[in-house]
Order: C-alpha cells, then structure tokens, then sequence
C-alpha cells in the first residue's frame, strides 16, 4: 500500500542509479577543481562527463570481488572514461564521495517533506476556520472537560505542524553539509579549496571540521525531526481514532463506496488510515534510535553506521512522504458529526459547566471552599442520575443566596467558552488580510 501512495520523486532520490550519478557528479566536479589548482588538464571533466557510463549491474558485479562499493563504481567507470580515468578520486578518500552524495539526497528528501508539510498546514488552516464555531466537549483522562471547539483542536495541530515545519528547515541546513577533507580529514592531499568548490557547485556547504566522515549528529538530529513529525500525526490519528469510536462518533474517517471494514462484520466502519499511521510511527521513531547509536564511531570512524543509513534514510524519508500524504487527505475529507457533539456535549447534564458556576459565586463574594463543595455536591448527585446540575444549583438555599435564575443559567451557555478564539486564532494564524487593512485605515485616519 505505501508503494501506491509515495511519490515517485521521492522513490528516485533513492534509486541505485540515481545515487551513483550523484557520486559521478561529486568526482566530476573534483575533477573541475583539480583543474583550477592546475593538478589536472584542462577539459578533463567535461571529457569525463561525456564518455562516463554508470552501469549499476556492472557496478555489481565487481563489487562481488571488491566487497567496496565506491572501487567497484570507479572502476566500472574505467572501461568507458579512458586514460582520463586517473584523475578521478584524487588525494580522496571513499566518504569524501558517499557522505557528500548522502547529503544531497537526504536535502532532495528533505524538500519534498517539506512540500507535504505545506499541504498539510493549509488543509489543518482550512479545516479549522471550517469548524471554528463547532462547539464540542474537551476531554481530560478521557473524561468530558469544558467546552471546546472543534476548531480549536484543529488549530492546535496546525500550529504542532508549523513547529515542525521549521525544526525541519533547521535540519535541512544542519545535514546539507559534504566533506571532501581525505582520509582522516586533515586535507593531506588536497587542499580545503577542492572541498570548497565541489560543496558549492553541489549546493551544500563545506563541513567545517571533518574527520574521515561527516559527524552523525547531524544525521540524528534529522531522523529525531523526522521522527517527531511522525510522533505528531500519530497523536492526530490517535483522537481520531477515538472520536470515532461508536460510543463518541464525533467525526470519523472518510468510508468510500465499495469499501469494507470487516470480512465478518458488514456493519463495520473502521478507522484503518489512522491505524495504520500509528503503527507506521513508530518505524519511524525507531529509525530515530538507530541514528543514535550512529554518533559514536570508533576513532576517526568505522562503517557500523553505513549498513544503518542504507536503510533507515530511505527507509524514514518514504515513509513521513507517505505519511504526510495519508493524513493531509484524512483531515481533508473528515466526516464531521456537529449534532453529535452537541449531544455529547449535554450527556452529563451539565456538568462540564461545573467551574464557571463555582466562579461565578466567588465572583459574586462566596468563599472558594464553601462554594466548591456546594457545586461539587450537586455534581456527583447529577452524576448518580439525580438531575441536572443547573436545576440542582437553582434549588441549592446557598447557591441561590449568591445568584439569581438567570445568572445560574448564563453560567450554562457553551459560547461563552468560545470568546476568545478570535484571540487564539490571530495569535496562531495572524491577522487576515481584512483585518490588517481595517487597521491600515485606522492607523492613516489618526
């Protein structure tokens, strides 16, 4: 099912092919660079690029003799480069080509998590102006709170993602980095300039200190971002699981004409998206550790981390590709249930009014304890079926020495939760553009 849905962008930045040409392009530029310090003739890298040939099953099988990749790929190159050949790998070392290669994949991977961030933010900002006025009950332990909207909660993710949105630009930055500082990253045969060049040319920057690799807390921090984002629409497809359930049947996922929920149960209607992007976090999450263990390299290095990353890179990048996709298209085409959430709402009788009756007699002089204990009192008697909560306080000799009728019924009114969401809304989504030219206005009147 993920092969359906992940772009083939992203499947191609991981292609076989697609990494050795990146290699190519690493050494060609080299090359280049050689040729501005004078160590190679001029033309040399054009005359390569033209004649180079990649030959993934070729690459293969020397490989089978070789047991390294980066001889097996530079001597494939050799039947079709010609005598231009020696200049190739220059005073190089095999990571010089790999982590540098590896950071333009993973920055190629990057943009296009980025691109289904976007999307996802605009369906979250869309959805939540939808639903703004959508009064709902908020839930604390799984038990009714106070009145929210169903916007609100919207918002809330909205502005999750938007953090992430930026945590994933920073890492972007921080992994965007290549290396081509020799074996041991002392520059011993090749000046910082030939890094210098091929970085730029590359679209990276020259990694300021290097040993034989690029260090693997840049590579960490970047699954743990990715890793995140996947911890947060997890957290989006676990409350939709949960309005979903039949008891609660707030909103459910989008059921198409011709689908089945069960093989047994032809009633059923199951929340599978959501599940399915639960358990795909934590593949995700799990990758984020693996990259942790990456950081503690032997010395200068060793290759534990390289077997690692072969998987867990594609591996994290196709799936947060997929998942981003999955979720944007569930909140797109959410089945909302605003009677539901009314009725929801009134199951207790009132009770989720509880606090703004206990204000309101403090408002009004009583004292704090007498006052919580009165309303809790009518509370827990509402909760054993003895009525609802607002026609209890209304009897109540102490409730109703502080308030009149009409100020114990104000106290049940579910907008008055709802009063500041304009407030919330500016502070996430800023002021629209009515608003900013109303203030425009206003601002050349005085």
């Amino acid at each position: 099912m993920i092969e359906r849905y992940t772009r083939p962008q992203m499947k191609a930045i991981w292609d076989l092919k697609h990494k050795y040409e990146i290699w190519l392009e690493v050494e060609l530029q080299a090359c280049a660079a050689f040729e501005r310090a004078k160590q190679a003739p001029r033309g040399t890298a054009e005359k390569i690029r033209k004649k180079a040939k990649i030959d993934v099953g070729r690459i293969a099988e020397i490989e089978k003799v070789t047991k390294h990749d980066v001889i097996a790929f530079l001597e494939s190159l050799m039947a079709t480069v010609g005598p231009e050949h020696r200049f190739l790998h220059m005073g190089l070392t095999s990571s010089d080509i790999v982590d540098t290669s590896l950071a333009v994949q993973m920055t190629e991977a990057m943009d296009l998590i980025l691109e289904g961030v976007e999307r996802l933010l605009a369906v979250l900002k869309r959805q939540s102006f939808r639903y703004k006025d959508h009064v709902m009950v908020g839930r604390s332990h799984g038990i009714h709170g106070e009145p929210i909207s169903f916007g609100l909660k919207l918002a809330l993710w909205y502005e999750e993602v938007r953090r992430h949105q930026e945590r994933l630009q920073r890492v972007r930055v921080d992994i965007a980095v290549g290396k081509l500082s020799g074996a041991m990253g002392t520059f011993a045969h090749q000046g910082p300039e030939i890094e210098d060049y091929v970085c730029a040319k590359l679209g990276l920057k020259s990694d300021p200190v290097s040993n034989q690799v690029v260090q693997r807390d840049r590579h960490a921090a970047y699954a743990t971002a990715l890793a995140l984002l996947a911890a947060s629409i997890e957290k989006i497809a676990t409350e939709i699981r949960h309005l979903q359930r039949t008891e609660v049947l707030e909103a459910e996922e989008y059921f198409s004409e011709g689908q089945k929920g069960s093989s047994a149960m032809p009633h059923k209607r199951n929340p599978i998206v959501s599940e399915n992007l639960c358990g795909l976090a934590r593949l995700v999450r799990a990758n984020s550790v693996a990259a942790m263990e990456n950081v503690a390299l032997w010395h200068e290095r060793d290759i534990s981390h390289s077997s690692v990353e072969r998987v867990i890179m594609p591996d994290s990048t196709i799936l947060i590709d997929y998942m981003l996709a999955k979720v944007t298209d569930l909140i797109e085409r959410l089945i909302v249930y605003p009677d539901r959430m009314k009725r929801n709402l009134e199951l207790t009788g009132g009770l989720v009014y509880s606090q703004r009756l206990l204000l309101a007699l403090i408002e009004k002089g009583a004292q704090r304890k007498e006052s919580y204990e009165a309303v809790q009192r009518h509370a827990m008697a509402s909760w054993q079926g003895g009525g609802g909560l607002q026609e209890l306080a209304e009897k109540d000799p102490f409730i109703s020495r502080h308030l009149k009728g009409r100020e114990i019924a104000a106290c049940f009114n579910p907008t008055y939760y709802l009063r500041h969401l304009g407030q919330i809304y500016q502070r996430v989504f800023g002021r629209s553009p009515s608003q900013a030219t109303a203030g425009k206005r206003k601002k050349n009147r005085s």
